[in-house]
């Protein structure tokens, strides 16, 4: 498993698009996450289609990600998906307003953990990529604190378990793990 981190527009979802590419041709599974709820985000992923390659096949999983690649049954030697960030944000708002913060840790947790056992029971290479929103300010409003501690939380269980860690400035990709120089 491979993990790219970074902030907004720092290049990850392009780094991890020419990684697949490189390490697996046209033989990728790009799995979407995102949902059009407005006309913006539309254009967002229309935009992201237009860039991918034609080769590559799209499995649309707003939520239950592991679940979802079992059952469309596709065979891949890279399983890109993009992003965690709106992974966690689409299982965190399905919880509803009457969900506790510990409700909805256990579902993100539980997302993610899933996730990574998918990684280990596929012969693939999984890359996915998020946002690492702890460089910020402290979100003024409690569903945003919430938010921000949930990916915290979901990036670091996916970062333990990954094989390699890149961090994202400004376009230019920094290996985190293994360490630069290191024999791991």
């Amino acid at each position: 498993m491979i993990l790219i981190l970074g902030g907004a527009r720092s290049g990850k979802s392009a780094f991890a698009q020419a990684l697949a590419r490189d390490l697996g041709g046209d033989d990728v599974l790009f799995v979407a996450t995102a949902e059009a709820g407005d006309e913006e985000m539309r254009a967002r992923i229309a935009a992201h289609k237009r860039e991918r390659p034609a080769a590559w096949r799209t499995l649309e999983a707003p939520r239950e990600v592991a679940e979802a690649l079992d059952g469309a049954g596709y065979q891949a030697g890279v399983v890109l998906i993009d992003c965690l960030t709106l992974l966690v944000s689409n299982v965190l708002l399905a919880q509803g307003e009457a969900a506790t913060s510990e409700e909805a840790e256990a579902a993100v947790l539980a997302e993610v953990h899933a996730i990574a056992k998918a990684c280990e029971r596929s012969q693939a290479t999984y890359i996915v990529v998020s946002n690492e929103v702890g460089l910020g300010l402290v979100p003024p409003y409690p569903l945003g604190r919430l938010y921000r501690d949930l990916l915290g939380r979901a990036n670091q269980v996916l970062a333990a378990r990954a094989d390699s860690v890149y961090f994202m400035l400004a376009g230019i990709p920094m290996q985190l793990k293994p360490a630069p120089g290191s024999h791991a």
